[in-house]
């Protein structure tokens, strides 16, 4: 472990592919609707944008960019406060991240999970803080092998999401960062990750969509 001192702003890089393609397995929420596929994108969007204005409203998040060849993305994060960038690899979703670091400003750059709709800024300010200790470190999800934060201080961020990223990431010479931040580890693959989002209270966005669903 190598300490770099206080980190004072970081750039936070969160991926967002087109709606069409991304959280599939959310899709038996909207399905039998008659507008099931606005709804399904609506829904992606909520996810998206809570997470997005968690990290700018983050005290230790000067920017945060957002990787997508969304329009409806694009906009909606951009009147958050976040810059955007196209996915010019477009080779998936850890080249898309690289990319995104690249074009981010300073030292200290971290990738987000794009569906983390109960996180608070002051979890993302805790893990950060703790991240600042060491060149890479990586907060695992709820669930303990998949990955929602990398973070890297004056290195690569080498990017390894996907099945098992936490064990990969740990491989790969990353530090496990571990805290109490139950929004930074609520990630929403499925209804029930949705369920246990809202019980630890979700932003505006997913909790007035869900709302609107269920009425």
């Amino acid at each position: 472990m190598c300490s770099h001192g206080a980190v004072h702003s970081w750039s936070v890089v969160v991926p967002a592919k087109r709606l069409d393609v991304a959280k599939t397995r959310l899709r038996p929420l909207t399905a039998g609707r008659d507008d099931a596929e606005a709804a399904h994108r609506e829904l992606v969007l909520a996810l998206l944008a809570d997470t997005v204005a968690a990290a700018i409203a983050c005290p230790a998040v000067g920017t945060v960019v957002v990787v997508t060849d969304e329009p409806a993305a694009a906009d909606v994060v951009r009147g958050l406060g976040a810059r955007t960038v196209p996915d010019e690899p477009d080779r998936g979703l850890n080249p898309a991240l690289e990319h995104g670091a690249r074009s981010a400003p300073g030292t200290a750059v971290a990738a987000l999970s794009s569906d983390l709709p109960s996180l608070r800024p002051g979890e993302l300010a805790a893990a950060l803080e703790a991240a600042s200790d060491s060149s890479r470190g990586f907060v695992a999800d709820a669930q303990g092998t998949g990955t929602t934060l990398l973070t890297a201080v004056g290195t690569d961020l080498r990017p390894a999401f996907g099945p098992g990223s936490a064990e990969a990431h740990l491989a790969g010479g990353a530090v496990a960062l571990t805290g109490p931040w139950p929004g930074l580890v609520r990630d929403v693959d499925t209804e029930a990750d949705l369920r246990a989002a809202l019980l630890l209270g979700a932003g505006p966005r997913t909790t007035a969509l869900v709302a609107h669903l269920a009425g």
